[in-house]
C-alpha cells in the first residue's frame, strides 16, 4: 500500500486504574495502548486515510496485542519488526480526582528503542505524502535519534513533506542541551511543525504563540500551527491567524489531544484544504480526544467529526 501518510514511533501498553487516586493504591487496571505515533496513524484511519505505522515490537504478548489492535484500526502494520532480544514497553496511567494525570514509563531497553537507520520501510517512506514524526522517537536511544534523521533525508530526497511535533518527553534525554539541539534540527528540516506552548518556551525561550509561529518558520518551515489547548491555535502560513477552539462541556482525559491535533490537521491538507481550515479540524479532532478515557477511544470518525463541524459552525453563525 501507498500510505497517505506514515508515522514512526514506539508504543506501549497501557493500563488505566478502574478508579481515580494513587497509583500504588490500585488493584485493578483496563489494558489499551499509548504512542503518539499510533495515536496519529489511528486518528487517521478513521477519517477515511490510508495510514502505515512503523515500529518495533517485543515477540511477547504485549507486542502481538498492539500489533492486531492498531492493524484491527485500519492500520497498515506490515512493515513492523518483532524481536525476542528486546520487550515490549509498558505504561500505567495515574488519574487523580484533583490534580492533573500522570503517566509512569517502562521503556527502558525496549524492543522500540533497538530501531536503527537499517530497520525503516524506505518504499514507505519515499511513497508516502507525508511522513509524521515526533520528537519521542529521537530520545529513546542513539540508534532510534539516527533512525529519526535517516528517515528525515529518504524523506526529504524523495519529495515527501515532513510534519514535525516536538511532543516534549523531558524524562527521556539524558540533557536540556542534547534536547533543544535535536529537536531544533528537526524543526529546520520539517515542513509542518506543530507546538504547544510549553515547548515552544522550552525550544524558543518564549510563551507568545506568534513569536513562537515565527521562531519555526525563521528556521524553514512553511507552516507552523501552535496549539493553544481549549482556545484553539494560531496558525502561520505566511499569515498569522487565530483559529478557535471546540468547548467541551466536560474533559475526562486530555492525554492524546495533541495527536488528535495533528491528525486532524494532516487530514485537512490531505483533503486539500488551507492551513486555516485544517486547522479548524485540528482543533475539532482535539476535543474529541479529551471526552473519554484512553489515548484513541475518543477519535471520530468522518462522519462524527464532520457531523460536529457542521454543527458548531452553524452555531457560530
Amino acid at each position: 500500500m501507498t500510505p497517505d501518510v506514515l508515522t514512526l514511533g514506539e508504543t506501549m501498553v497501557l493500563f488505566s486504574p478502574d478508579e481515580p487516586g494513587p497509583t500504588k493504591h490500585q488493584q485493578t487496571f483496563k489494558k489499551s495502548l499509548g504512542g503518539a505515533e499510533s495515536n496519529v496513524a489511528i486518528a487517521l484511519s478513521r477519517l477515511g486515510n490510508d495510514v502505515t505505522w512503523h515500529s518495533k515490537l517485543g515477540a511477547d504478548p504485549h507486542g502481538n496485542y498492539i500489533n492486531s489492535f492498531v492493524r484491527g484500526e485500519g492500520v497498515d502494520t506490515a512493515t513492523v519488526e518483532f524481536t525476542d532480544d528486546a520487550p515490549t514497553g509498558i505504561m500505567f496511567k495515574e488519574r487523580r480526582a484533583l490534580g492533573e494525570t500522570s503517566v509512569y514509563y517502562y521503556r527502558h531497553g525496549s524492543a522500540a528503542s533497538t530501531m536503527t537507520p537499517d530497520d525503516l520501510p524506505a518504499d514507505a517512506i519515499e511513497t508516502a505524502d507525508y511522513l509524521h514524526l515526533t520528537g519521542i522517537t529521537p530520545a529513546l536511544s542513539d540508534s532510534c535519534r539516527e533512525a529519526t534523521f535517516a528517515a528525515v533525508e529518504r524523506a526529504r530526497e524523495a519529495g515527501t513533506t515532513i510534519s514535525f511535533d516536538p511532543n516534549i518527553r523531558h524524562k527521556l534525554w539524558e540533557s536540556d542541551e542534547e534536547m533543544r539541539r535535536t529537536l531544533l534540527t528537526l524543526v529546520e528540516k520539517s515542513d509542518i511543525v506543530l507546538p504547544g506552548i510549553e515547548e515552544g518556551r522550552t525550544l524558543f525561550d518564549t510563551d507568545t504563540p506568534d513569536e513562537i509561529a515565527n521562531a519555526c518558520r525563521d528556521r524553514g518551515a512553511a507552516i507552523a500551527v501552535v496549539k493553544l489547548g481549549a482556545e484553539g491555535a494560531l496558525v502561520d502560513d505566511g499569515e498569522v491567524t487565530r483559529v478557535p477552539g471546540y468547548e467541551v462541556e466536560r474533559v475526562v482525559d486530555p492525554i492524546g489531544a495533541g495527536d488528535g491535533f495533528a491528525a486532524g490537521f494532516l487530514d485537512g491538507r490531505l483533503r486539500g484544504f488551507g492551513a486555516v481550515e485544517a486547522t479548524k479540524r485540528a482543533n475539532a479532532v482535539g476535543a474529541f480526544a479529551t471526552t473519554v478515557t484512553g489515548d484513541v477511544e475518543g477519535l471520530p470518525t468522518e462522519h462524527e467529526l464532520d457531523v460536529f463541524l457542521g454543527e458548531r459552525e452553524a452555531l457560530r453563525r
